[in-house]
């Protein structure tokens, strides 16, 4: 199957490019709130990244075709010593921009693998009350609709094309609640900038919310993970980043090189919007 994928290349608080309800799932992961591994003091203050998720909400709610999925992968951020409710926040926000909130899933790191210094070494140092701060080994998979999705609308060949594998479903346990996976670490220069969730997440999302020969969204693509996992799996992708600078990784990240071998049928769009408000960041 050929698959087409664009890159827009700006502020995802604008998809002007996207045409109304032609998106049949986003999956994303915005952005850690001044996290300093992550789009390091993008956002003034946590009001404008409110702001700008808000946005993205009404964008996305506009561009979902009715009864499909919006997957957000996001998580509180401790910042300079204060904790952002950033998950209650975001789930605020998606609700009151139509969506219905429908589950939330935990992913659970390995032990061994913590972004940031420990912070339950406090309390080894002073073994008191109050001196308690967990390591923090979990983030937030949240799941919204938007309406009923009508299960006749899709036709039969396409369902049977796009049929779950229930034997990976069960030994994998996507039936749970509680998800395991390895986070991924930068594999290049470029990527220590940003964090990058690993292939597994949008695997399952895709799997799970949509079927082949559809377009999945990720307003906050990053290192191109998600259009990366979108091509795998015969679905076309559209991706926004701020950053240009990330342009040569999306593209070997989705195949798109003078070296690829994979689906040489498959197009490859990009879009640099220079507008003061809604350009890229170079």
């Amino acid at each position: 199957m050929t698959t087409h994928h664009k890159i827009i290349f700006g502020s995802c608080a604008s998809m002007k490019e996207i045409t109304s309800e032609s998106i049949h799932l986003m999956v994303t992961s915005p952005p850690y709130f001044n996290a300093p591994f992550d789009y390091k003091e993008l956002f003034k203050s946590y009001d404008e990244y409110l702001k700008l998720l808000e946005k993205v909400a009404r964008e996305t709610y506009r561009v979902l075709q009715q009864g499909r999925i919006a997957v957000l992968n996001i998580d509180d951020m401790l910042v300079n010593g204060d904790k952002y409710p950033i998950v209650a926040d975001a789930t605020r926000i998606f609700i009151k921009a139509g969506f219905k909130y429908r589950d939330r899933i935990i992913w659970k790191k390995p032990e061994g693998y913590l972004r940031i210094s420990r912070r339950s070494g406090v309390i080894l140092q002073n073994p008191y009350p109050m001196y308690y701060y967990p390591d923090n080994l979990l983030e937030s998979i949240i799941i919204f609709q938007k309406g009923k999705f009508d299960y006749k609308s899709v036709p039969k060949e396409v369902r049977e094309a796009s049929k779950i594998d229930t034997k990976e479903f069960q030994e994998n346990k996507w039936y749970m609640t509680l998800w395991e996976m390895v986070n991924v670490l930068p594999s290049s220069e470029l990527e220590k900038n940003i964090a990058a969730f690993p292939d597994g997440l949008p695997y399952r999302m895709i799997k799970l919310f949509s079927y082949k020969g559809e377009t999945v969204l990720d307003p906050f693509v990053g290192s191109g993970t998600t259009m990366k996992v979108a091509r795998h799996l015969e679905r076309n992708s559209i991706g926004i980043e701020i950053l240009k600078i990330l342009e040569p990784i999306i593209r070997e990240k989705l195949g798109f090189t003078q070296n690829t071998l994979f689906n040489q049928k498959d197009t490859l769009e990009i879009i640099y919007r220079k507008s003061k408000k809604y350009g890229y960041i170079s």
